[in-house]
């Protein structure tokens, strides 16, 4: 049995057996103490229960099952851990914790920084702070995705729809830089949003949360430049760098993360795409070649593919369609044709299943109201869907997870009406009416919830 020693201030205390106990008189250890222990001040030097620590706890503290590996000075915790206070892990050091539940009781602080700051090589999973969107965002191993926070989407899945629409021309000769925005699920006019950097035709695409207008008409040929807005937020558009070739009458899809051109005139008709990684601001880069060069087609897509529709050459146009997988670079493939013959200069919308091509000129000055569908997951030809309430080229289309609304367009002369499509039953009807200015000559229409974007 071990012996009782009172010790005070001053009294050499002696070990016997070279264990002390406190709450036990069978200790297995030079110190084992059972119970609940409070501390102050105290220097622990050595491999404990903490491995080596100095200032111990000033508070109260419980610790759950602890192994340590004396030679490596490593030691870890498992079981309930509670501790009063902060705890400060220094910037140098890599915290590692694999708890399966982990309760905050208050806020816990994010990384955070712009989208230029982030890891170069992050790990999957990683989760930070977006100071550039205001928007939380996570690495799917591939790219940055972000966290969608519109509740709306979960209640009434076609209620989210922001659509722009940017520059273009009408009356000829005239070019705007003006951008209008709608709310795709109600009827109603559009509102000024902002302006572009200048007077031109554009063509655009976007995620759900940024828009991307590029390319245009400046005389006698086209542009490279491109530029961006937050669709949320109303304002004029911002450099955000040049692709790689000069191109009007080109067209555009989109994913939650890339934006894809390609063809055009360049003044030359070309089969080039290019592509861009929307949340980071640079030049874009090349993502491989059409199968033929095309102008005045449209761009449709989901989120995942992407289908160039339609093509002005030798009058009237072609009736083939061609595709690409948006998040792999590379040559086009083909998709399918029309079912009743080519056409040139309609406009595109589509959601996550089904893209729709609207309008568009034919021929010998003839203009048309049917509307095409296809399946975007499925190779095949584009069928009749129903028509439009008026004829017209050149109108340009966006869409939320229900609607597709084609904005201006050329029926005789360039006009403000839109029009909309219902994506489930076909029917259609006037919708609205654009901007003062009437146009049409390839405007640029985005939205934040087309092909699959915004949580739908």
């Amino acid at each position: 049995m071990a012996t009782v020693r009172r010790i005070g201030f001053g009294t050499i205390f002696e070990l016997e057996n070279d264990v002390v106990g406190i709450g036990t008189d069978n200790p297995t250890h030079k110190l084992q103490a059972l119970g609940n222990i409070r501390s102050e001040g105290v220097q622990d030097v050595g491999v404990t229960t903490l491995t080596t620590y100095q200032g111990f706890t000033d508070k109260e503290a419980k610790f759950g099952q602890v192994t340590t590996d004396k030679s490596q000075q490593l030691g870890t915790l498992s079981g309930e851990i509670v501790i009063d206070g902060d705890v400060t892990v220094s910037s140098a050091t890599t915290f590692t914790s694999g708890p399966q539940h982990l309760t905050v009781t208050d806020t816990f602080t994010l990384p955070s920084g712009d989208t230029n700051s982030r890891e170069t090589k992050p790990t999957p999973g990683s989760f930070r702070f977006n100071q550039d969107f205001a928007t939380l965002e996570f690495y799917t191993g591939n790219n940055w995705a972000t966290v969608n926070t519109f509740t709306e989407i979960q209640n009434s899945p076609g209620s989210r729809g922001r659509g722009l629409l940017g520059g273009g021309q009408g009356p000829a000769p005239t070019y705007t830089d003006s951008i209008g925005f709608i709310h795709i699920p109600t009827f109603g006019d559009s509102q000024n949003f902002g302006d572009l950097t200048q007077e031109t035709t554009r063509r655009g695409c976007s995620s759900s949360i940024r828009g991307l207008f590029a390319g245009g008409f400046v005389n006698p040929t086209g542009n490279n430049t491109i530029e961006y807005v937050t669709i949320a937020s109303e304002g004029n558009a911002i450099d955000f760098g040049d692709m790689t070739h000069q191109r009007r009458n080109h067209a555009a899809v989109s994913s939650s993360t890339r934006g894809i051109w390609s063809g055009g005139e360049s003044p030359a008709t070309i089969n080039v795409m290019d592509y861009v990684e929307i949340a980071t601001i640079g030049n874009s880069l090349d993502f491989g070649d059409l199968i033929r060069i095309r102008k005045g087609h449209q761009g449709i897509n989901s989120s995942v593919r992407g289908i160039w529709v339609a093509n002005q050459e030798s009058g009237a146009g072609k009736a083939e369609a061609e595709m690409i997988t948006i998040a792999s670079k590379g040559n086009s493939v083909r998709f399918g044709d029309f079912s009743d013959g080519p056409r040139s200069n309609g406009g595109a919308a589509s959601n996550p299943v089904k893209g729709i091509y609207a309008g568009g000129y034919t021929g010998s000055g003839t203009r048309t109201t049917q509307v095409f569908s296809c399946t975007i997951a499925s190779e095949g030809s584009f069928i009749n869907f129903t028509d439009l309430p008026e004829a017209h080229d050149t109108a340009q289309g966006m869409s939320n997870a229900t609607r597709g609304v084609f904005m201006g367009g050329y029926p005789n002369q360039s006009t403000n009406t839109m029009k909309s499509v219902e994506f489930a039953s076909g029917g259609s009807s006037v919708f609205g009416r654009d901007l003062a200015s009437n146009r049409n000559a390839n405007s640029a229409g985005i939205s934040d919830s087309h092909g699959g974007l915004g949580g739908f």
